[in-house]
């Protein structure tokens, strides 16, 4: 007897809820989540069976087209995620949706915040109030130790050490923790956050080092506050991605190596810091070049 096709909405569901019983953040299995519904979703639109073949997910990535390539990398790892836990849990074949080969990596140039514009989004957060000695703080912190922003907003106020100078990044990408530097100044920013956060909460010794009038603050509180920061400071295209670029142009211009990079932002390649090395390369040939004054002069 043929079999039944399989019902990817309500299984969806389901592989959801083994994904938080694995402990993967929040961040990770909404945006598997959103693959997935993004797929079943196109299969609607194109009214075709909502069914895993490679055709389908071909025709899926054909759609794609509006999407930064990392996204649409992303997502067909999700799909392909999904389809290694339907053949593990329904006996679906995974091979043709594994064979799908992912488009190929954009290398856009990502700018970091020069020291300037830095300077200029700490000098609007300048202020009495928990928000604004939050933002000075959660922007020093980005902007020196290069985490990620999930890592940061994970951060609960035992994580802090201001005297040793060290944030514990407890669950970072991939479940890995690792213990991150942070200067003296920094320490001074987050100590003055830290004893207005003890004023304005009720447990003041415990629970998330970041918070709003709401609780925890989420990516959305984080992205919107920093933004604004931005757009005072004139601080054009700001994203918090870019501290964390910022962060690794900053130590390799300063001579930092490599390998001490790799440990501080929570790298287990040397893949992405490449890109962190063009960056900074670029800048210093270009420094470089301005010094040597090698510009043509008319006779």
């Amino acid at each position: 007897m043929e079999s039944l096709p399989l019902d990817l909405a309500s299984l969806l569901a389901s592989w959801l809820r083994e994904l938080r019983g694995q402990r993967k953040s929040e961040h990770t299995w909404r945006s598997y989540q959103a693959a997935v519904q993004s797929f079943l979703a196109f299969c609607a639109e194109q009214d075709i069976p909502a069914e895993l073949t490679k055709t389908n997910v071909l025709g899926w990535l054909g759609a794609q087209g509006a999407n930064q390539t990392s996204t649409v990398r992303l997502r067909l790892t999700a799909i392909k995620l999904f389809a290694r836990w339907l053949a593990e849990a329904e006996g679906f074949d995974p091979d043709p949706v594994l064979a799908v080969k992912a488009p190929k990596m954009d290398q856009p140039s990502v700018p970091d915040l020069s020291e300037n514009e830095l300077r200029r989004m700490l000098k609007a957060c300048d202020g009495a109030e928990l928000r604004d000695k939050r933002d000075k703080a959660m922007l020093v912190l980005l902007a020196e130790t290069g985490l990620r922003a999930a890592e940061l907003l994970a951060l609960d106020v035992t994580d802090i050490d201001l005297d040793g100078c060290v944030a514990h990044v407890r669950r970072g990408k991939g479940g890995k923790g690792r213990r991150v530097r942070f200067s003296v100044g920094a320490a001074a920013i987050l100590d003055r956050y830290v004893r207005a956060r003890h004023r304005a909460v009720s447990h003041p010794a415990q629970g998330p080092l970041w918070v709003s009038s709401r609780g925890r603050l989420t990516y959305t509180g984080m992205a919107s506050t920093l933004k604004s920061r931005a757009k005072d400071a004139g601080v054009v295209g700001f994203h918090v991605h870019r501290l964390r670029h910022s962060a690794a142009v900053r130590w390799l211009r300063s001579g930092g190596s490599e390998a001490g990079l790799l440990a501080h932002a929570g790298w287990t390649s040397n893949a992405m810091i490449s890109r962190y090395v063009k960056a900074a390369s670029e800048q210093l040939a270009g420094e470089e070049f301005d010094r040597l004054d090698l510009g043509i002069k008319e006779l």
